[in-house]
């Protein structure tokens, strides 16, 4: 069971999963056809209370997405499942996704930090760009001596600096525009750290999340649906009752 902020080195040592191949839309009688002139509700991007939010805020479905940025399955899900969601759910405003971060580690809270940092309309820029170059750094983390380690274990705000720097997410951040300083202030924000805790005591509380990435549509967590394969058939049903999955 995930409880939000495991601060330990071994925490720091978890496996990524394989990439999957990208799953087709083209089913017949699928709500999820892509259209022939999507609109471009994707590049609707607000910050929340809990995360940030991507799409039409009047979407028929709402979907939310508890991710964390070291778990291999969750950047097997933005590699492979969040462009096919984009594609034919976010983009004609069929539904709005909120990405949630969940804390298991110290290196969970640097990075989402990291993907908080900046303009909201930023947001989906920058946390593809820590989920996909997650095996890149990730490298770097596992063949880290143990008391480097150890250190960003702590996760003070020297220890997320240490590790935003070491691991490169703040030379990646800055080829993007951002400027050191920026970037530094926000992965150094004590108060932005305690509130990502607190929201994921939060979510832990409201929907008992046990395993990344999880997904809740309309409100209510989805049972055993981690992964795109899963998500799909739950939301062609929502939004074309009746259709073949």
């Amino acid at each position: 069971m995930i409880k939000p902020l495991l601060l330990s080195a071994a925490a720091l040592m978890l496996a990524t999963g394989p990439a999957g191949a990208q799953q087709s839309l083209e089913r017949p009688g699928s709500a999820f056809v892509p259209q022939d002139n999507p609109g471009n509700w994707q590049t609707t991007i607000t910050r929340t209370a809990r995360g940030h939010q991507i799409g039409n805020p009047e979407a028929e479905a709402q979907v939310i997405e508890f991710v964390s940025y070291t778990c291999g399955h969750c950047a097997n899900f933005t590699a492979n499942g969040e462009p096919a969601l984009e594609l034919a759910g976010l983009a004609p405003g069929k539904v709005r996704l909120e990405v949630r971060p969940v804390i298991r580690n110290a290196l969970d809270l640097t990075l989402s930090l990291l993907a908080a940092c900046g303009d909201p309309s930023g947001f989906k820029g920058r946390h593809r760009a820590l989920m996909l170059s997650q095996d890149e750094w990730m490298g770097k983390a596992r063949s880290a001596p143990q008391s480097q380690q150890a250190v960003w274990g702590r996760a003070d705000k020297a220890s997320r600096m240490n590790a935003a720097s070491a691991l490169g997410l703040t030379a990646m951040l800055e080829a993007r525009g951002q400027s050191r300083s920026e970037l530094d202030a926000c992965v150094t924000d004590d108060a932005a750290a305690k509130a990502l805790l607190a929201n994921g005591e939060a979510d832990y509380t409201e929907f008992s999340v046990s395993a990344t990435p999880s997904f809740a549509l309309d409100g209510k967590l989805l049972n055993e649906v981690h992964s795109w394969d899963a998500l799909y058939p739950v939301l062609n049903a929502r939004l074309n009752p009746g259709a073949p999955g």
